[in-house]
């Protein structure tokens, strides 16, 4: 496959990310009408260049299911929702595109890049900003973004 199709698909699944990562900075939603084909996309993808689907595929259900199950979890555990289930759908794209493996390098980014963000409105709001609601969509929108580009976290050899 030539870069130009490369190029082209790394162009669509930028704009797409920071799409998502905009409404939910704005509104606190990932809506399905752009996860859902997100996700779709992703497994083509995986089909058409990394010719192995089966790993994308397990990519995309451990996503969904690792953070629907930390979702149903901290709802039960604090009686109110702390994580929404488009984050889960994002995770879920974020396993079609990448592959089960780089899933921890995208979690570990997007918490990164969730405590910056949380870090920057405390230094602007002060303490009160620590009581709000972060826009973890657009944290994740970030780590896939990272992991696409530059591949998975390497830590002492290994892939994080």
């Amino acid at each position: 496959m030539g870069w130009t199709v490369v190029f082209a698909i790394t162009l669509a699944l930028g704009w797409a990310l920071l799409t998502l990562a905009a409404i939910d900075i704005l509104a606190f939603r990932l809506p399905d009408i752009l996860t859902f084909p997100l996700a779709a996309a992703g497994l083509l993808v995986a089909q058409v260049v990394a010719h192995d689907l089966w790993a994308h595929v397990a990519g995309a259900a451990i996503g969904y299911c690792a953070f629907a199950a930390i979702a149903w979890g901290f709802e039960r555990a604090r009686g109110r929702e702390g994580l929404g289930l488009g984050d889960a759908k994002l995770a879920a794209a974020a396993g079609a595109w990448l592959g089960w493996m780089p899933l921890p390098s995208v979690v570990l980014i997007a918490c990164a890049a969730g405590f910056l963000w949380v870090a920057s409105l405390a230094i602007v709001r002060g303490r009160a900003a620590l009581a709000e609601r972060i826009p973890f969509g657009m944290a994740l929108a970030i780590a896939i973004w990272v992991v696409w580009l530059y591949g998975p976290l390497e830590f002492l050899g290994g892939g994080v």
